[in-house]
């Protein structure tokens, strides 16, 4: 325990960046491989720290998991390139300095792209052979999820009674991920057995700085803090870190007066930041008081106004308590908007409870929904219910967004991950994919919370009522309320499905989620032509027609007044079925047909007025 000795009586200067360096000789590809290509450049980069002053130095090994790996084809050569990573750290230290087998996050900005199992068996490989080469510890670096650190965590310190640093990175300085103050997430991963706590990545030495003054001194363990270079730029088609050597090691000074006991640096830094750092604090004593300062923003109990007068009443509230309808009516490929404002007036005066509509459906380019949905509120009156897919905007994108929708008073969403743009009008353009609708659903719901994405207060908070998608027409449709299931923890407030053309599927679908805390509106979208129902039977992710209904209408494909009057047929005996089995009834408007809508809306209400006239003759009757 001769690090742990060492860092109670002064401070240790570790080393910084490996990728950095590598990067700036034009390496392109897994640099972790390099422990086994060009074992002589990995050990020149770590002679180079160990002669700028760093006493600690950790092995090249930051993404040599499974996980990672397997991005290159190297998945096979986790043992190589770790046996080989600490052989190299330690020839180059040789006793001089203490060595760290690495091991870095895999979850970045998103939790779907590696699933916590898989996290577990990548980490527990990459574990055991790092131990069998007997680093001076281990350090746990870049980990933006606290829950993927705290369970790597656990597992180390259930496998090695080795010196653990299991440091976290930052999206805005004093909070995690999630909105966890960085003290609370310190603290939780000392109670977990953590020898040595602290930040690395992301921020800068201002930022970590900041951070740092919100964070006591452990009760056991020390602190540590490895801040990048400065904030990115990207200059002439090359990232680079602009910080001078100087000015690092000038706030390094300062953040070890915030009880800093093991530092380096990351991104960006290079032996001359080392070495200027080291020699600024040769003589400097380790903290053991400090005075904490306040979290940085307190969030306000306040929100801006959810809606047109009339439209407080949220949707999941309206169909857990009564029948609900809402209908769907796609924003304009072009810009006449008169057919469209049209329809939603129409629709109004129908009696809808929200007119929905989609974010570019198809990947097909319409006008913005969001534009559409601020027209129909402040001119109509209208309530909307306004698609977000993940597709097409980024992370970034996707918060502005919801910010802007929420400042115009539209607090009404449906999480939806989006349909590939290869299926769309502009097949070459990219989805972007950020986030999961499941992943969109809890940033939503943490923005209810006043918090964005990466924790930083929005000074106040959102009050969105988030609707999620269902896909009932799979063929296990276990798996489909599964998923509800999952985004019913993630906050999803109710459900909107797919169109269902089968009255035996509609009572199954009624069983499978009968148990669900949360309501559905069942989605129903007439059919206007044999074309029609073919092209979605066949066409269409998530629609499936019986044999049934394509066969009606294709017998009156010849003609198609009887098309409409056929599909409207269908669709009010779909309706028959649904109005029995749940409150909430989706209306999907064909081709901009609002009238076939209003008719089916109509229909709903009749329905409803009819089922209150025999209550009320019940009741005289037995009066």
């Amino acid at each position: 325990m001769a690090l742990l000795d060492d860092l109670q009586a002064r401070v240790l200067i570790a080393d910084g960046a490996m990728g950095t360096l590598l990067y700036s000789y034009g390496v392109g590809h897994c640099y972790e491989e390099l422990n086994i290509s060009q074992p002589e450049q990995i050990q020149a980069i770590h002679q180079a720290y160990l002669d700028a002053g760093a006493q600690v130095i950790q092995t090249n090994t930051y993404a040599a998991n499974y996980a990672k790996l397997s991005r290159y084809g190297l998945e096979d050569m986790v043992k190589e390139i770790n046996v080989h990573a600490v052989r190299l750290a330690k020839a180059a230290a040789n006793g001089r300095a203490y060595v760290l087998g690495t091991i870095g996050g895999i979850r970045g900005a998103g939790r779907k792209a590696t699933p916590l199992e898989e996290i577990k068996r990548s980490f527990r490989e990459q574990l055991f052979w790092l131990l069998q080469e007997e680093p001076d510890g281990l350090i746990l670096e870049t980990y933006y999820d606290l829950e993927e650190l705290s369970t790597v965590l656990q597992i180390a310190r259930k496998e090695t009674p080795l010196p653990i640093i299991a440091q976290v990175s930052l999206h805005e300085a004093g909070v995690l991920q999630g909105g966890i103050p960085l003290s609370e997430a310190l603290n939780q991963l000392e109670e977990l057995g953590a020898d040595v706590i602290g930040v690395n990545c992301r921020l800068g030495p201002h930022h970590m700085l900041r951070s740092l003054e919100q964070v006591p001194l452990p009760r056991r363990a020390y602190l540590s803090a490895y801040p990048n270079a400065s904030l990115l730029n990207y200059v002439d088609g090359r990232l680079i870190y602009q910080s001078e050597p100087d000015y690092f090691a000038q706030q390094a000074r300062a953040i070890v007066e915030q009880g800093v006991r093991l530092i380096g640096g990351c991104c960006g830094t290079t032996p001359a930041h080392i070495q200027a750092m080291a020699g600024a604090l040769k003589d400097v004593k380790p903290v053991t008081e400090k005075e904490v300062q306040p979290q940085l923003v307190q969030i306000e109990e306040i929100s801006l106004p959810p809606g047109p007068p009339g439209h407080k009443e949220q949707l999941q509230d309206v169909v857990a308590e009564r029948k609900s309808v809402i209908v769907e009516l796609d924003p304009p490929k072009h810009l006449d908007t008169g057919r469209f404002m049209e329809g939603a007036s129409a629709l109004k005066q129908a009696g809808i409870d929200a007119l929905t509509m989609a974010d570019n459906s198809l990947a097909t380019p319409r006008i913005s929904n969001m534009a559409m949905a601020a027209l129909i509120q402040q001119q109509l009156g209208v309530r909307p219910l306004v698609h977000v897919t993940c597709r097409d905007r980024n992370l970034i994108g996707l918060q502005s967004h919801l910010l802007g929708l929420y400042c115009l008073g539209i607090d009404h969403v449906l999480a939806v991950t989006g349909d590939p743009t290869k299926i769309g009008d502009f097949p070459g353009a990219t989805s972007v994919y950020d986030l999961s609708s499941i992943e969109l659903i809890q940033l939503i719901k943490q923005m209810n919370e006043g918090l964005s994405f990466s924790g930083k207060p929005l000074k106040r908070k959102t009050s969105f009522s988030v609707a999620a998608a269902f896909n009932p027409n799979v063929r296990h449709l276990e798996r489909a309320v599964a998923r509800l299931e999952k985004k019913i923890e993630a906050g999803a407030d109710y459900f909107i499905s797919q169109p269902v053309y089968d009255h035996a599927h509609l009572h199954e679908i009624y069983e499978a989620t009968k148990h669900l805390p949360v309501p559905i509106y069942i989605g129903i979208m007439p059919l206007t032509s044999s074309r029609n129902a073919e092209f979605l039977h066949h066409e269409v992710p998530g629609i499936k027609l019986t044999d049934e209904i394509r066969q009606r209408m294709a017998a009156v494909a010849h003609d198609p007044r009887l098309s409409q009057q056929e599909g409207l047929a269908i669709a009010k005996a779909l309706i028959d079925t649904a109005y029995k089995l749940f409150n909430g009834i989706y209306l999907i408007t064909p081709f901009m047909r609002y009238e076939i809508s209003v008719e089916l809306v109509n229909y709903i209400h009749a329905k409803q007025q009819t089922g209150k006239e025999r209550e009320l003759s019940h009741g005289r009757h037995i009066v």
